[in-house]
């Protein structure tokens, strides 16, 4: 392939590599990473902030999540290539291990700058766990891309499904230390499972960096970082802030708000299933339009309902509506980059997950200043957004004679 390193080109892999246990395995990495970066927005109301409107402090926890991710994004491939990729997948277990049995002795009424550098702790611990498990599953994506995507993104989903109900369930039934120390139990262990595991060590191949500048100026490869780092902004400022919306707007208990917002990741986990399953039978313009109107409208909704029926309906919109941009979006890196080299990937996903957490910071931001109910302004601007991306992306696919 012109432009791009021979050792990069993908290739199919031996069948044996596919049933290797190590790559599988690693894919309960992305279960953890659910659990973890989901926390915020089921611990809030545990830390009573449904109680207050001090919404900047919230601001501060996701920044202090982002900023962790953006260390691991240093310091991930220096350990990997130092002490390989099961050192790595167990380091940010046992980080996240770590990082929650701190957050257990730091809750209220403690400075919440000690839950930020928690908060920091954990963002750093799936920013390991990222890294470690795209090189960990490059065996498995190079012989079947679509069903590795799809595994990596059901286990990422049922973490954040785990996470609502876990919390959800033991709200009433345990201490806030109690309920960190058994949600602590589970990044723990994953890191004697893994460490369990041997992984063959192999040489990280590098991408020239004149390659990764000049993918990186591409207007496609510009386009879909920016489309995925509102997708990822818009479903997280949901995820973040729901809880703690339903609770002060509509009067909801923090354990039936938790509970709605378990219903938003099962929508988001079973609507991508489903729009991965019609793709290929579909038009995806008639699909992303009425993704867009349907996330469009569950804001609207969600915005204006004094219910917990109109709720629920909202949720449902916005989850289904969300849902099939992520396969769309895949699809199309998939035969835009048709080699695969783990540190880009992270990259590219590194970079959406930081608008993950920056979006929800925003709305913190401004609800300091207006009030709850701007929860659902900066996704409805976002869903706006990510309609005009992707109308971009066809619009400079066609131009470059690229199907």
């Amino acid at each position: 392939m012109p432009g791009v390193p021979a050792e990069l080109v993908t290739t199919r892999p031996p069948q044996g590599l596919l049933d290797a246990p190590g790559s599988r395995k690693a894919l309960g990495g992305f279960f953890v990473s659910g659990l973890l970066l989901s926390f915020i927005g089921v611990i809030l109301p545990a830390w009573g902030h449904h109680l207050t409107s001090d919404y900047s402090t919230i601001s501060l926890y996701f920044l202090g999540l982002n900023a962790g991710i953006l260390l691991a994004v240093r310091a991930a491939p220096a350990l990997t290539g130092w002490r390989g990729i099961g050192v790595t997948l167990v380091s940010g277990c046992a980080t996240a291990c770590g990082a929650l049995l701190f957050l257990a002795s730091v809750g209220p009424p403690a400075s919440p700058w000690w839950r930020v550098l928690g908060l920091a702790g954990i963002g750093f611990a799936a920013g390991l766990l990222h890294s470690a498990v795209f090189h960990a599953i490059s065996p498995i994506y190079q012989h079947d891309p679509a069903a590795t995507t799809n595994l990596a993104g059901i286990s990422f989903g049922l973490g954040c499904f785990a996470m609502a109900i876990l919390v959800s369930v033991g709200y009433y039934r345990y201490t806030v230390p109690s309920l960190l120390v058994l949600i602590a139990v589970i990044p723990g262990f994953f890191a004697i499972a893994y460490s369990q595991v041997r992984y063959v060590a192999k040489p990280i191949v590098h991408l020239p960096l004149k390659q990764v500048l000049r993918d990186f100026r591409s207007p496609g490869a510009l386009l879909f970082s920016l489309l995925l780092f509102f997708q990822f902004g818009n479903e997280w400022s949901i995820a973040g802030w729901l809880s703690i919306f339903l609770i002060q707007r509509l009067g909801m208990s923090p354990t039936a708000a938790l509970l709605v917002l378990a219903v938003y990741w099962l929508a988001l986990l079973i609507g991508r299933i489903v729009a991965q399953a019609i793709l290929p039978k579909v038009s995806h313009g008639k699909l992303l339009l009425a993704s867009v109107l349907a996330a469009l409208l569950g804001c609207l909704i969600l915005s204006t309902t004094d219910n917990r029926f109109g709720a629920v309906m909202g949720i449902l919109l916005i989850g289904g509506g969300f849902a099939p941009i992520y396969p769309l979006v895949v699809e199309k890196i998939g035969s835009r980059f048709p080699y695969y080299h783990p540190g880009v990937f992270n990259g590219i996903f590194s970079f959406a997950f930081t608008g993950a957490m920056l979006a929800p910071c925003l709305v913190g931001l401004i609800a300091e200043y207006t009030g709850i109910q701007s929860v659902v302004w900066v996704p409805l601007a976002g869903s706006c957004m990510v309609f005009v991306l992707l109308l971009l992306l066809w619009l400079e696919a066609r131009l470059s004679g690229i199907k």
